[in-house]
């Protein structure tokens, strides 16, 4: 079946013609040799047909990186944060502050040509309070880290005393032996990690080594990266059992990890070994922040993966605004903030405006990047640099 799509009605907004066959190795390969030798005719570049697209004004460049994020996906909100982008919602926010930022810069300089006219009044110190509004709404827009997790997953550490089960509780939730299991304490010495979907985001769960007063040289480095990676962990899950009962702000020792140990809202506390004996919630525990359980035999595991969904969809999920995904876009609004931050500085000194001009209209250069609205053609390549081939 081919199909012909007539300019500007297609993806490229060219005139394009598709083909679709019967998925065989065999059939595919035959097609591809046949069109090869044809003249004029070669295979595509990575990304050559989206390239085209963001040449024609069919898309900008982060509905372009959507496309490539929608190939690479491997979750649903990674999917939806992807189809989302490629409806334009990043591109708009991002177009609307530079329209914001282009406003203010027409005011601003307004008030510098023209200030012996007949103006209105204080049209400088409108326009800065525009900017530092719209300054303080970036910075929320980079500080916002769902973008990162969506990318790389929510981090979770599974922290504890030794022997207390962290490392069943794992290979349970993970549902194969991914850990090493032993009635002998202090098996776990090195940082475990495996990759799995809650909450349709993707998860990076930590198993680490049990943290006590450690005898050896090993163990002690063992548990100095398990109380690192606790400290950098999105979400910790506190594990104890009623025959190693260990309280949540005890399970790291000495003043230097008290940082550390704090319960943090997003924790949760789990009592494990429910097979071998009850054990009562400690004290400070928020309401939510308990579950008993037995990774033996599943007791308790239900409510313990609903509640880790939950804190997960809550923090880390799909939210209104689009998220902040890309290292490209977060170094340009960095810059971005640099040159606004500067420029409301230097107003605040009195310093001359023109220099305040030039600071947004920096600001306004680096936002208009991200979408291509300026210097497009140099940044084709490092957009499309990690497509495959074809689209």
């Amino acid at each position: 079946l081919v199909l012909f799509f007539q300019a500007p009605h297609s993806y490229t907004s060219e005139d394009m013609a598709e083909l679709h066959i019967h998925g065989g190795v065999a059939i595919v390969d035959r097609i591809l040799e046949v069109l090869s030798g044809l003249e004029d005719l070669r295979p595509a570049e990575p990304g050559e047909f989206t390239r085209l697209a963001v040449l024609n004004g069919r898309m900008d460049l982060t509905q372009a990186e959507a496309v490539a994020d929608m190939i690479d996906a491997e979750t649903m909100a990674q999917q939806k944060q992807a189809f989302r982008q490629m409806q334009g919602a990043l591109g708009e926010l991002y177009e609307g502050w530079r329209k914001k930022l282009a406003s203010s810069l027409a005011h601003l300089e307004a008030d510098i040509e023209f200030a012996d006219e007949d103006l209105p009044g204080g049209i400088g110190q409108a326009v800065l309070g525009e900017v530092t509004l719209l300054n303080d709404e970036i910075s929320a827009h980079i500080r916002d880290d769902r973008g990162r997790t969506l990318r790389h997953g929510v981090e979770v550490a599974i922290i504890g005393a030794p022997n207390v089960g962290k490392s069943s509780l794992l290979n349970y939730l993970v549902g194969r032996e991914a850990a090493i299991v032993s009635a002998r304490a202090g098996t776990t010495r090195d940082i475990v990690e495996v990759s799995l979907t809650l909450g349709g985001v993707p998860v990076v769960l930590a198993d680490t080594a049990g943290i006590r007063e450690a005898g050896d040289e090993i163990e002690r480095e063992g548990v100095r990266r398990a109380l690192k990676r606790a400290s950098e962990a999105d979400i910790r899950l506190h594990v104890t059992a009623f025959d190693t009962m260990v309280h949540a702000d005890e399970i790291h020792s000495g003043e230097a990890h008290a940082e550390e140990a704090n319960f943090q809202e997003s924790d949760i506390y789990v009592a494990n070994k429910q097979d071998l004996g009850a054990t009562q919630c400690p004290p400070n525990i928020p309401d939510g922040g308990f579950y008993e359980v037995s990774a033996e035999t599943g007791a308790g595991m239900s409510d313990l993966i609903e509640a880790l969904n939950a804190r997960i969809k809550e923090n880390f999920g799909l939210a209104e605004r689009p998220a902040l995904t890309r290292t490209r876009h977060r170094i340009a609004l960095q810059a971005a903030c640099v040159a606004l931050e500067r420029g409301l500085e230097r107003a605040g000194s009195d310093m001359e405006l023109e220099l305040v001009a030039e600071d947004l209209r920096l600001a306004m250069r680096e936002i208009g990047r991200i979408t291509g609205a300026v210097d497009v053609e140099s940044l084709l390549d490092i957009v499309f640099r990690d497509f495959c081939i074809g689209k």
